[in-house]
């Protein structure tokens, strides 16, 4: 085993130095479930928004497969929450690495019963829970909890982390010499050109389809011939694991002029505060409109993460004569299985335009970007664009009922936006005083809708939102509403095994909370759309009064309350993973949270 000291180390040498190789303790961690090896993503396949952190390991498209601890150590810390990695166990090894395990089902008995507590002790299922080192040691191998499929998860799975501990960066898992063979180098499937002298949302990218020739990747014509004389390339390609036909991220992408390197991105670690610079990494605007994930072999001006590594300038190539030049595009898994596609590129300034030239552009990254009418503004930071954008402004239609401004619409949700836009709007009508806390901005786009509980500025509403798109404030003075218990004076749920509400607003839910016989009830919300309880021992056979209240995000309330009834006859049914290990057993503790 390697001291921590050693393995940070290495860490940021291998950082630096794309070919120097990461040394561990080769058997440090063991894969974390029990069935043969195998995973269905791994750390860095382009995600919406972010890259994947780690790996998603199979548990053969099943729930309540034991999950055992990948070294010794400690658990530090879980996590329930509607959405992310659900149900999560966060355990710290002493060589100063901290391993995650996301989407369980169930925690083992020791620990669930305590984290059941404090959820009753707050008053709250979503709940983050930290622990000291003394609380729950756990030794390699040891039993800690069921897979699932909670959270944001599509499937049954296990998402598997390694970090470091002090400063949570996310690694590569493979770099510890986990047990799955891959023999196999990516593939090219998709070439792109850009105008660098536009901002990649003012254009398509030209595209060439790439063929494989044996053991190479070439384009239907080998020479490419451009009027552009400064460009840059972008490619579509995955990996698979050997036994695998899954696609999986590439690890690593470098592109080459006349054997010059120019720049190469490489996924070797990644903090979860700039896995959004994904954005900035892909064509996002190719991406929203339909298209694949293009991975772009330059680096835009407001891209400020660590992917890539520039070794002359920022991969854009400069075309000043005529001569026919090399490029070479080579991309890697992390077990330096390698694949390149070579041609050749000739600038001709007599050829038509591939590209046509937008007007010019306003918002810059870099700069504090304001536009200001006099019934709307937007302001947007330095650090928010990654590149040039046009301020395309319009607004539709007039204050109607609880509509209480024009439809205004600025930019497209197609362009992406690092951190939040400050979006202020002026009624067109006057507002009562005791409305103003009651008015909310709805955003859209073609694909989505956004709610956001508006501040009132001296005549002006304002809200932040994470895209462009279309922005209109309106008066929310309607309440939640919830489907019914039942109509009885007092209902029978002898046969009932839970109780589900589906809770519904206009803008949004802020709030669920139920009290049986006046006492907090804990209800989940994996997904957050249904409110389940599962019958257990606080809800013994007899008479009970159930109260639920929910609070949307302007504060309007609905609050119902039902009786209901439960004779004994085949008891509940816990609802839990069967058994098939041992609890862990626990060192005393105050089992308080740090």
């Amino acid at each position: 085993m390697l001291h921590g000291s050693k393995i940070i180390i290495c860490l940021i040498f291998s950082l630096k130095i794309y070919s120097q190789s990461f040394v561990y303790s080769k058997d440090y961690f063991r894969w974390p479930v029990d069935n043969k090896p195998g995973i269905v993503a791994n750390f860095g396949e382009l995600r919406s928004n972010h890259w994947h952190m780690g790996l998603d390991v199979r548990t053969d498209q099943k729930v309540n497969m034991p999950v055992h601890a990948a070294a010794d150590g400690y658990i530090a810390k879980i996590t329930v929450q509607p959405f992310g990695y659900g149900q999560a166990i966060y355990i710290n090894h002493p060589n100063g690495l901290t391993t995650v395990y996301g989407h369980l089902n169930k925690f083992f008995p020791g620990l669930d019963s305590v984290v059941v507590v404090e959820q009753y002790k707050q008053q709250s299922w979503n709940i983050e829970v930290d622990f000291t080192k003394d609380q729950f040691p756990v030794h390699k191998g040891q039993f800690v909890a069921w897979s699932g499929s909670t959270g944001g998860s599509q499937g049954p799975h296990v998402h598997f982390e390694v970090r470091n501990t002090e400063t949570q960066r996310c690694i590569n898992p493979y770099f510890f010499n986990l047990p799955i063979a891959d023999k196999v180098p990516p593939v090219f499937t998709k070439l792109a050109m850009y105008d660098r002298d536009l901002s990649v949302y003012d254009q398509n990218p030209i595209l060439f389809p790439v063929k494989k020739s044996k053991d190479r990747y070439l384009l239907k014509d080998t020479l490419i011939r451009t009027n552009l004389s400064k460009i840059g390339f972008a490619i579509e390609a995955y990996d698979c694991v050997s036994g695998s036909t899954s696609p999986n991220g590439i690890y690593s992408g470098r592109i080459f002029l006349d054997e010059q390197p120019l720049i190469e991105f490489v996924l070797d670690s990644m903090d979860y505060n700039e896995t959004d610079y994904v954005n900035a990494h892909v064509d996002y605007k190719y991406r929203y409109n339909g298209g694949p994930y293009l991975q772009l072999l330059f680096k835009l001006p407001g891209d400020q993460g660590r992917v890539y590594r520039s070794k002359r300038g920022d991969g854009k190539i400069i075309l000043n004569d005529t001569n026919v030049h090399a490029i070479r595009i080579q991309i890697s898994d992390i077990k330096r299985n390698t694949s390149e596609l070579n041609f050749k590129i000739k600038y001709n300034s007599n050829l038509e335009p591939l590209v046509s030239h937008a007007p010019h552009k306003s918002f810059d990254p870099g700069n504090v970007n304001i536009f200001e009418e006099n019934d709307f503004e937007l302001y947007v930071d330095e650090d928010c664009l990654y590149d040039s954008i046009q301020p395309i402004f319009d607004r539709s239609g007039q204050p109607d009922g609880d509509v209480i401004s024009s439809l205004f619409r600025f930019g497209d949700a197609s362009i992406p936006v690092h951190g939040e836009i400050n979006i202020r709007i002026k009624p067109g009508v006057d507002i009562p005083k005791e409305l103003t806390e009651k008015i909310v901005i709805k955003r859209t786009d073609r694909k989505n809708i956004n709610y956001r509980k508006a501040d009132w500025q001296k005549a002006w509403v304002a809200a932040k939102f994470d895209d462009f798109g279309f922005y209109q404030a309106f008066i929310d003075t309607a309440s939640p509403s919830v489907n019914s218990l039942g109509n009885a004076d007092t209902i029978e749920l002898n046969s009932s095994k839970r109780i589900v509400f589906y809770p519904n607003d206009n803008s949004g839910i802020k709030s669920f909370r139920a009290e049986l016989d006046g006492e907090w009830l804990m209800f989940t919300n994996d997904k957050g759309a249904a409110w389940i309880y599962n019958f257990d021992e606080r809800c013994p056979y007899g008479v009970h009064r159930l109260k639920v209240r929910i609070e949307d995000i302007v504060g309007n309330v609905t609050v119902k309350e039902w009786w209901f009834k439960r004779n004994p006859g085949s008891p509940p049914k816990k609802k839990g993973a069967p058994m098939s290990h041992p609890p862990l057993r626990k060192k005393k503790s105050t089992n308080k949270k740090k």
